[in-house]
């Protein structure tokens, strides 16, 4: 009988002590879109990084690059359900999950990126940041996914009548194609990968992104026209999985945070970085660039567009306001 005690005793040990090193020895498994090398990517490292040492090992990190882990608006589902820990997404593809999220979506809602950058550091981060926990997504950081802008093979856009009859590719999203619309445009969605061609071949004018994709897809090649009109700013997030983050100690939930908060600033910085070498190569490439003088016309023109997304969405009424208002 004593021999079968300490047995039992021994094995019990064992599953406690195993018990406990799985407590305390977790790897946290991230997803993200972009190849390694991608802002995005080596912030996300530097998470890892700071985590893993913040804990002594307690919590380790691991990003899996290049969308191997499925596609976004599936991966964002899985970190609701808590299968995946962490990840960094668009907010775009939030909107059909949480409302609050759509409202970043909305052209010219931010007047540039600087204000974005504060805004989305205090309270208009925070009022989507409660949308996104009421959905199992718990926000550690805003990172930076620039301003689009229009680029056509026709001419500057300096004034809304400018953009009148030309033929524009949007993404397949009602707010942009009547963004477009708006300003007597012709919103056509198509493909992204269907754009160089279709310019090429006048399809369709232009189309509108950020300057690494407009510089990396080669479309300053076929449409010579840049206008800074910065219409959709569009932040993105490095989100974790509320029931990840539920299950951390209250120590471990400041480190993920503050390595969070510090990893956004470093992706801000290079993505900075990042846009200005592509402008670079366009210009050089002989892409005429302009900016915007004034873009209150351009605001006034979004009128219906605002019109018909709260008509729809009442209740985010004071969230648009606060972002509009906002010097």
């Amino acid at each position: 009988m004593t021999l079968g005690f300490t047995l039992r005793s021994a094995l019990l040990g064992s599953c406690i002590a195993l018990a406990a090193s799985s407590v305390a020895a977790k790897e946290l498994r991230g997803w993200n879109i972009h190849v390694e090398d991608y802002p995005v990517s080596i912030a996300m490292d530097s998470f890892a990084d700071a985590v893993a040492e913040a804990t002594n090992g307690e919590l380790t990190a691991k990003t899996f690059h290049n969308g191997v882990l499925g596609s976004q608006p599936d991966a964002i589902e899985q970190l609701r359900l808590g299968v995946l820990d962490f990840g960094e997404f668009s907010l775009g593809p939030f909107g059909t999950s949480v409302p609050e999220a759509n409202v970043v979506s909305l052209p010219f809602i931010f007047a540039s990126i600087p204000q974005m950058y504060e805004l989305m550091d205090g309270e208009v981060g925070e009022a989507i940041s409660e949308g996104m926990r009421a959905r199992g997504v718990e926000p550690l950081g805003w990172y930076d996914a620039g301003a689009r802008s229009f680029y056509n093979s026709v001419r500057p856009i300096n004034t809304p009548a400018d953009v009148d009859g030309l033929k524009i590719r949007v993404m397949n999203n009602d707010l942009f194609v009547k963004m477009v619309e708006s300003m007597d445009g012709n919103a056509t969605p198509m493909a992204f990968a269907e754009v160089y061609q279709s310019i090429q071949t006048g399809v369709v004018d232009g189309a509108e992104n950020n300057p690494p994709s407009y510089e990396s897809t080669s479309h300053f090649e076929v449409a010579k026209y840049y206008s800074l009109t910065e219409h959709l700013i569009i932040p993105e997030c490095l989100c974790m999985s509320k029931k990840t983050f539920d299950a951390l100690t209250p120590e471990q939930q400041k480190i993920v945070k503050e390595a969070g908060q510090a990893s956004a600033l470093l992706q801000r910085e290079l993505w900075q970085a990042r846009e200005a070498a592509s402008m670079d190569i366009v210009k050089a490439g002989g892409t005429t660039v302009n900016t915007i003088a004034d873009k209150g016309p351009f605001q006034a023109a979004m009128a219906p567009v605002y019109e018909t997304f709260l008509a729809a969405n009442p209740d985010l009424a004071p969230l648009v306001n606060m972002i509009r208002s906002a010097d």
